[in-house]
């Protein structure tokens, strides 16, 4: 794993929002704005941009967890910055919050954290989850 980062480094992306992001469920469309899971799919990859960098050729990210606060919608059509900030480095492990605005407005804040394995123990690690659950 390489380290080429520190407790403060920042990384962006924007998105913009489509109709394949709004809040759609088996029972139709709830709401003509951004879901709540789609910005966390969104704001995890924004953060995965740091592993992307920090891992070697035979390992990889894997996320830990993922927290989203929510705070004003955003509708199709709008342009979402997402901004990373890295909290925690520690061995393996990698801490991001980030932010989600459309210009100055806010949309949403939270954390994901991830951690770099090597592929091979990943593998083992599914394959023994199929065994146990055909």
């Amino acid at each position: 794993m390489k380290t080429p980062f520190k407790i403060g480094d920042t990384k962006s992306i924007r998105i913009c929002v489509q109709e394949k992001d709004t809040a759609t469920f088996d029972s139709g469309n709830v709401h003509p704005v951004y879901a709540t899971f789609a910005l966390g799919r969104d704001a995890e990859w924004c953060c995965r941009l740091f592993v992307l960098e920090m891992k070697e050729d035979d390992e990889e990210g894997i996320g830990t967890f993922l927290s989203i606060t929510h705070h004003s919608p955003a509708l199709i059509g709008s342009n979402v910055t997402f901004t990373a900030s890295i909290t925690k480095l520690q061995k393996n492990e990698i801490v991001c919050q980030y932010e989600a605005k459309v210009g100055d407005r806010l949309i949403a804040t939270g954390e994901q954290g991830q951690k770099i394995l090597k592929k091979e123990k990943l593998e083992s690690l599914f394959t023994n989850l199929s065994l146990m659950n055909p």
